[in-house]
């Protein structure tokens, strides 16, 4: 067998040019590895990496061999099945010894190869299978304020920021770095003084001389300022910007008898669009979930897409309890409120009214933008029709339908292609 390496010269980055080689290589398995993540992962997970799984039969490197050629015949000894002509049926499992369910002491195996997506490669996967590739490099509109914030001293300043212990260490440090040689020179004279004094009297010339510059020395650091403009020092504070863009996304889903799973999991991909969506524009997010039939409750994200309670179908009571939330927590203007309903649309007839005036007159007011995502493949229900009649007055108000899962990539982009309010 013959094998052939490539040795040319490659770049000193060569590690990051073969990793990118071979994700567009094996980039079929590696989106069905992020397809099967995706399905698994919670809504707040969904922006890491991923440790990524491909079965070693795909990782086969070609190969170059000289081939039999003509007609063979082979014999193998112990042969007491098989004669001239039969064919040899395939293994029933293609696994190696260690891959089946009981020890054995024959075959061999090859685990599967893993590795770690990054956070960005997982993402442009992941929006490459969507068919979305400018959604990563969407920016919503941010609400940036500044706060005073400290950040050490400054020369110059408001009379009002000087500090005062800064500046009196400042002048008590510069008196001393002045004074010192002089008071040692004083010190060194009056010794000197001391001794002619001793040997000479006090009517001595050098006695005189010394006395005149003991005092001329003494002047000069009585001179020095107790505290002088170059010693003042003032607290600096500069301007900080405040991330105030702060969103909430409430996920409402009928969890009536009529949503299958199948129609939830419709709902979940959904939403997780959403999530990652308004997550890459906004520094600060909340998620809100709230699943309803006759009556709406808030829960948590794994009640949310697995709880088994199913009911009747009361829509109106999801948008009172979104309402009564937003007053509650969200309210004052500082959160950018979203919302997204899915359902299949198939509400009690006396509640659809309520669901339209409810959400135009207490929910849209109070909302950035809101999708309602009707998951059905029959025609448009009642809550449709009564929802319709709030597109004109709100444009902060939109609507879809979703027959089957591949629609709702195409759904999502025709949704937030507009400019949110």
């Amino acid at each position: 067998m013959v094998r052939i390496i490539d040795r040319r010269f490659d770049s000193k980055n060569k590690s990051a040019v073969n990793r990118q080689r071979f994700l567009r290589r094996f980039r079929r398995q590696i989106r069905e590895a992020v397809n099967d993540a995706i399905g698994e992962r919670s809504i707040r997970d969904l922006d890491n990496g991923e440790a990524v799984s491909i079965p070693a039969r795909d990782l086969s490197e070609p190969q170059f061999r000289h081939g039999a050629g003509g007609v063979w015949e082979k014999v193998f000894p112990g042969n007491d099945q098989f004669h001239t002509g039969d064919r040899i049926a395939r293994p029933q499992s293609e696994d190696g010894g260690g891959g089946g369910s009981q020890a054995s002491n024959e075959g061999e195996g090859e685990d599967d190869f893993v590795f770690q997506l990054s956070r960005e490669e997982f993402l442009d996967i992941f929006f490459d299978d969507l068919e979305l590739p400018n959604l990563v490099r969407t920016e919503l509109a941010r609400i940036t304020d500044f706060r005073s914030r400290r950040a050490g001293f400054t020369t110059d300043g408001a009379p009002t920021n000087i500090n005062v212990v800064r500046s009196l260490r400042g002048a008590l440090g510069r008196r001393l770095a002045m004074g010192s040689p002089l008071a040692a020179r004083i010190r060194r004279l009056e010794a000197e003084l001391d001794e002619i004094v001793t040997q000479y009297g006090e009517h001595d010339e050098r006695t005189r001389e010394l006395r005149e510059e003991i005092a001329a020395l003494r002047a000069r650091v009585a001179a020095i300022p107790f505290i002088d403009s170059f010693d003042l020092r003032y607290n600096n504070r500069v301007p900080e910007p405040v991330p105030t863009s702060r969103a909430v996304m409430f996920c409402l889903m009928d969890v009536s008898g009529s949503m299958d799973e199948e129609k939830k999991a419709t709902a979940k991909r959904f939403f997780m669009l959403l999530y990652l969506f308004l997550t890459r524009s906004y520094e600060e997010i909340d998620v809100v979930f709230i699943r309803h039939h006759t009556i709406a409750r808030e829960v948590d994200e794994d009640d949310f897409f697995h709880s088994r309670e199913s009911g009747g179908t009361v829509v109106s009571s999801a948008l009172n309890l979104m309402r009564d939330i937003v007053a509650e927590r969200y309210a004052g203007g500082g959160w950018n409120v979203y919302g997204a309903q899915a359902s299949d649309g198939d509400n009690w007839d006396n509640d659809s009214p309520i669901c339209r005036e409810v959400l135009g007159n207490s929910v849209l007011p109070h909302c950035q933008y809101f999708a309602y995502v009707e998951i059905t493949p029959a025609q448009p229900q009642n809550l449709w029709r009564e929802y319709a009649k709030l597109l004109e007055a709100h444009p902060n108000f939109a609507m879809q339908r979703i027959e089957e899962p591949a629609q709702i990539y195409p759904v999502f982009r025709e949704l937030f292609k507009k400019s949110l309010v």
